[in-house]
């Protein structure tokens, strides 16, 4: 009897998730918006404390703060060292941050933060979006400016006493910086189009 009701209740919630699926799918096709039973509107400011975008080729969305190179190595040494290796060269987890400068014009590529970004502010949005692995957007502002700048320079991308922050960081050079292509394909400039859209292909 037990087993019936529970095919019996599980059949039920099937039917009602069904009927919630199609009515939103028949208000989303109507262009009207689905009633919603939960939540609250969320406002600009809530958006904003969330968004952590960064504009890579000039550096816009940086936060304040800074960070050196002998800053960048002691926190590197406690939070990075144990993953990535002695001076970045590569650890039990992850292979070398530092060299393979230019070989993204050779067959034998090597991936590292200043061989393959193309602007620098890329690598202190990485860092603070995903490290140290174990515990994502813990670090400082200040401290990841100050990783970000031990690791270019061990790439030799910038002087020992450089100071790292909004600033500074989108004027580094990265060698890399005109080696990607821009996706020229047609179908990246198409307008959105959600009813009575052409077929693809004919």
């Amino acid at each position: 009897m037990r087993s019936r009701n529970l095919v019996l209740a599980m059949a039920a919630a099937l039917a009602a998730a069904s009927c919630a699926t199609v009515e939103h799918m028949k208000a989303s096709m109507s262009g009207a918006k689905p009633a919603v039973a939960y939540g609250k509107p969320i406002s600009l400011a809530e958006i904003a404390s969330w968004d952590i975008d960064i504009r890579t080729p000039d550096g816009k969305g940086l936060p304040p703060g800074s960070g050196t190179v002998a800053q960048g190595k002691q926190v590197y040494e406690a939070k990075c060292a144990a993953c990535h290796g002695a001076d970045a060269k590569g650890g039990p987890q992850y292979g070398t941050m530092v060299g393979g400068i230019n070989s993204f014009t050779t067959n034998q590529r090597v991936l590292t933060p200043g061989s393959m970004y193309p602007y620098a502010p890329i690598l202190f949005d990485y860092i603070r979006r995903a490290m140290p692995m174990d515990r994502p957007q813990s670090l400082t502002s200040d401290e990841v400016y100050a990783v970000s700048a031990y690791i270019l320079y061990l790439n030799g991308l910038i002087p020992e006493n450089f100071v790292m922050n909004a600033q500074t960081m989108p004027t580094i050079q990265m060698p890399n910086r005109n080696g990607f292509i821009l996706d020229d394909r047609p179908d990246v400039k198409n307008e959105r189009c959600m009813r009575d859209c052409k077929p693809i292909r004919g």
